[in-house]
């Protein structure tokens, strides 16, 4: 009898993990760059391949990193948030653009509109791998000493820029 509660037993333990899991919010998932200094790069601009922007460049600014490419469905979602929130404000946003085709990422840009100050070019991933990158779109918001303040995973909304990114960049750029 005994025995064969075991198999009910650990059923009902699975079944106890997968409710909690389920609740958990994949958007909420911790970074382990919180707090720490941004990922050193150097990487081509989308616009011109000759061009660079590195990392350092940005040292003494607030700025915000937004992973995106041409091929996602959800950075389709999130380009006219990100475009209404770059118009008219003093905002350095620098796009990434991850793992896609430069042709494509331009076309994108021109196409939709461009609020980046500057998009980086990733055609490899490897400075997404280096901040962490798991999927698209994703957001960093980077203090002036070149700190990781905040990610968001997922595209973002204007109650997410109004409540989370619009209060940070306040305290960050006071």
């Amino acid at each position: 009898m005994k025995k064969a509660l075991i198999p009910l037993v650990l059923f009902l333990a699975l079944a106890v993990f997968l409710a909690v899991g389920l609740k958990l919010d994949p958007r909420e998932v911790p970074s382990p760059l919180i707090d720490k200094p941004a990922p050193a790069f150097t990487a081509p601009t989308v616009a011109d391949p000759t061009r660079t922007l590195a990392r350092d460049d940005l040292l003494g600014k607030v700025w915000i990193l937004n992973v995106w490419a041409s091929w996602c469905g959800a950075c389709r979602e999130e380009h006219p948030v990100l475009v209404k929130f770059a118009r008219g404000r003093q905002l350095t946003l620098i796009g990434l653009n991850y793992k896609d085709d430069r042709s494509a990422g331009t076309a994108w840009l021109e196409r939709f509109g461009n609020p980046y100050t500057d998009s980086l070019f990733d055609p490899d991933g490897r400075i997404g791998l280096d901040y962490g990158v798991y999927g698209v779109p994703e957001t960093f918001v980077i203090d002036r000493q070149g700190v990781v303040r905040y990610k968001h995973i997922g595209p973002l909304t204007p109650e997410v820029l109004r409540d989370r990114v619009e209060p940070l960049l306040k305290r960050l750029a006071a």
